[in-house]
């Protein structure tokens, strides 16, 4: 159960939801996340799709025993980490400024 907040905070919440820097902050996530999402969803169906309907393709032999369907697997393992590793980067550059500057001034509105 959520812990029931005073009025005045959330007015201060309300506030601070209704300021330019909130909107770009918002807008700095989405413009992220939202290609970003879309992005890896269409490359992990490539892979699915080519697993399903395209055997040949994906049991290519590429080095050794290795073969196209393996990397591909292995590729979404590095895919994964990759996108991660960049989302923090650009979230320490651009987002957590700005969420640092709205939180310090919520808490100093509402005397935390």
């Amino acid at each position: 159960m959520a812990e029931p907040i005073s009025p005045e905070t959330h007015a201060a919440y309300e506030r601070v939801h209704a300021t330019a820097e909130f909107a770009e902050l918002r807008n700095n996530y989405r413009s992220f996340v939202l290609p970003m999402t879309v992005a890896f969803m269409v490359w992990y169906l490539l892979y699915v799709i080519a697993s399903n309907w395209m055997p040949g393709f994906m049991n290519t032999q590429v080095f050794g025993t290795i073969n196209v369907a393996l990397l591909f697997g292995l590729l979404q393992f590095i895919t994964t980490f990759g996108i991660a590793w960049w989302y923090a980067r650009y979230s320490a550059r651009k987002m957590d400024p700005l969420a640092d500057d709205l939180r310090d001034g919520f808490e100093r509105e509402v005397g935390q």
